[in-house]
């Protein structure tokens, strides 16, 4: 069974998700909290909550900072970032903060679900309409003021071809059937794109393509 936790302050909205969330799987349990703090007291009750649906723009403690709270305490659990403020700046802000995923409010109940089972999955959900924009964010600028090619930061074409699948939001699975590979050849191409772009995470990695401007 699902354990989740919603942390929403506007009722109707935070209502909404619930029964949204209810027909993510068979057997889904919600917790709901309106702030950080009530959040926080909820989470230590049990240890295992399988996800957290966190809003931005909370009263009292927001969004942005609680979400590093609970990477601090609870560095396992995944936090998605669940907002009406969907611009690259602050997706790219949510990222760099440990988010597992963003998704905007105005996902269709069926793109939010298909959002949280990536990320149940192991993969960084990011709005696929904000990503390109990311470089354009002051946080994101491309470090040598234009756009690399893959090849440029030592990619083969097909670590090329696995890194621009990641970056849709793609699982490992869904690479694997995509580009007619195993699993475990999927992971070690994966392994080999975070030590060329020098980073330890999925979400890492998508900031730093967009961070670096490399075309894909």
């Amino acid at each position: 069974m699902l354990k989740l936790l919603v942390i929403e302050d506007h009722a109707m909205v935070r209502e909404g998700l619930v029964q949204t969330l209810h027909q993510l799987d068979a057997e889904v349990e919600v917790m709901e909290a309106a702030d950080c703090e009530g959040g926080c007291a909820v989470l230590g009750t049990a240890d295992d909550f399988d996800l957290v649906l966190l809003d931005l723009a909370l009263p009292g403690i927001d969004g942005l900072t609680c979400l590093g709270l609970l990477r601090q305490r609870y560095p396992a659990l995944p936090v998605v970032i669940v907002s009406a403020y969907d611009d690259a700046h602050t997706v790219n802000r949510a990222l760099k903060a440990g988010a597992s995923g963003f998704v905007p409010k105005a996902y269709s109940g069926e793109r939010f679900l298909d959002a949280l089972r990536m990320v149940l999955d192991g993969t960084i959900f990011v709005p696929e309409q904000t990503l390109p924009n990311l470089n354009g964010t002051g946080l994101a600028t491309p470090l040598s003021g234009k756009a690399v090619s893959a090849s440029d930061i030592g990619l083969t074409g097909r670590q090329t071809d696995v890194l621009a699948l990641m970056v849709k939001g793609r699982s490992n699975r869904e690479i694997a059937d995509l580009l007619g590979l195993s699993e475990g050849t999927v992971k070690i191409h994966i392994t080999a794109i975070f030590k060329a772009l020098g980073v330890g995470s999925r979400t890492q990695a998508l900031v730093t393509v967009a961070r670096q401007g490399i075309k894909l």
